[in-house]
């Protein structure tokens, strides 16, 4: 604890160039109270009307700044006689972008958005450009559903556990619904595909377009055991092997004595992306009896011995899946990875769909992604 009050002590001197007035100096019991100076407080970021976003940042002490973003390439800020350091992009592409600042080598995210990725280690604040007309992703007037939070005491882990669910306009009126489970990559958290992937905005968007039928979306934390000093060749399989004990135990069961679902394995699936597509796949191979509707994006495969249930008897993986679907951008660090993975599968004789897409590891991809694969689902 002291450790880190230092460390947002030197923190908040890098980016404002001073510590608080009650730690500079003590006035005497005398001297009449000073009102601080009321300065406008910055706006960041800014999108203005020709379609560019400026940045600002105070950081007067600061020898260079620059932005660095999804949207392009790092951009150099300029300082004035305020100390604030600010950039105007131009113009901005339409997306939810992830960006930071760099102040002298120091990544920080934007002290005046309140908009941060949800991530294990938060690092970096989130700029939405909405497109016209509107993506999936973008805040649109349709019916919307609603985002629940469930907290648990999982079983199957021994510990409390958090879990967010999305139900979709209507539900209430409706019959019972079919459930995909939908996990995250390595660095997230439970709340990424709601406040970063927006998949409740994207699920709307489909829903009222008919593109989609109605679901209900449940998203885990994919971690269902702590990251360690262990490399992900170690942490993976253990990790995806608790997880699939806490769906089978604890998530599942909350999820259907809870909402109006249809509790068969026909009427669930799973998907998830990097870390979570390594769930997906150890799914679809181990537990397709109750799943049977698998969407894996840009996944880390698992070894083959940890799969090697499904790899061994095809006939029944290709009995019970419905949609087994695979997606890996041409630049993505793990294209490699899932060619080769799917060689295996093909050489097995597991049927599969696997679309080699543009883009690379990124949310921009996996959004696109859920856009693809949700209407796949249950017809």
């Amino acid at each position: 604890m002291r450790t880190h009050t230092i460390l947002l002590a030197v923190a908040t001197f890098i980016v404002t160039g001073s510590l608080s007035a009650a730690q500079e100096t003590k006035p005497t019991t005398n001297a009449p109270a000073r009102r601080p100076s009321q300065s406008p407080p910055l706006i960041s970021p800014e999108i203005l009307a020709d379609g560019g976003v400026t940045f600002r940042i105070k950081a007067p002490k600061a020898a260079e700044v620059k932005v660095s973003g999804q949207f392009g390439p790092d951009t150099v800020m300029t300082k004035d006689d305020q100390g604030v350091w600010s950039a105007t992009v131009r113009p901005a592409p339409a997306g939810v972008h992830e960006y930071r600042f760099v102040v002298d080598g120091l990544s920080v995210i934007d002290p005046q958005n309140s908009a941060v990725k949800p991530q294990r280690w938060p690092g970096v604040s989130i700029l939405h450009v909405p497109a016209s007309p509107a993506a999936p992703w973008d805040w649109q007037d349709v019916p919307h559903g609603t985002i629940h939070e469930h907290t648990y005491n999982s079983k199957a882990l021994g510990k409390p556990r958090r879990i967010f669910v999305y139900t979709p306009p209507g539900v209430q009126s409706g019959g019972r619904l079919p459930v995909l489970y939908l996990a995250h990559g390595y660095s997230d958290n439970e709340a990424t595909w709601t406040v970063h992937g927006k998949a409740h905005w994207i699920m709307d968007s489909l829903i009222a377009s008919k593109k989609a039928v109605p679901m209900i979306l449940v998203m885990p934390d994919a971690h269902a055991l702590p990251p360690g000093a262990a490399g992900f060749g170690e942490y993976g399989p253990a990790n995806s092997a608790a997880l699939c004990r806490e769906l089978l135990e604890d998530i599942i069961p909350l999820v259907e004595r809870t909402y109006k679902v249809t509790a068969k394995p026909r009427a669930r699936a799973f998907a998830g992306l990097s870390m979570g597509g390594h769930h997906a796949l150890t799914v679809a191979l181990n537990h397709h009896d109750q799943f049977n509707w698998i969407g894996a994006f840009s996944s880390a495969p698992p070894p083959s011995k940890g799969v090697a249930a499904g790899l061994d008897h095809a006939d029944a993986v290709n009995r019970d899946l419905k949609l087994f679907w695979i997606a890996c951008g041409k630049k993505d660090f793990l294209f490699q990875r899932n060619g080769e993975f799917t060689g295996l599968l093909k050489e097995k004789g597991v049927r599969f769909d696997y679309e080699v897409t543009e883009g690379d590891h990124s949310w921009p991809v996996w959004r696109r992604y859920l856009v693809e694969f949700a209407p796949k689902l249950f017809r």
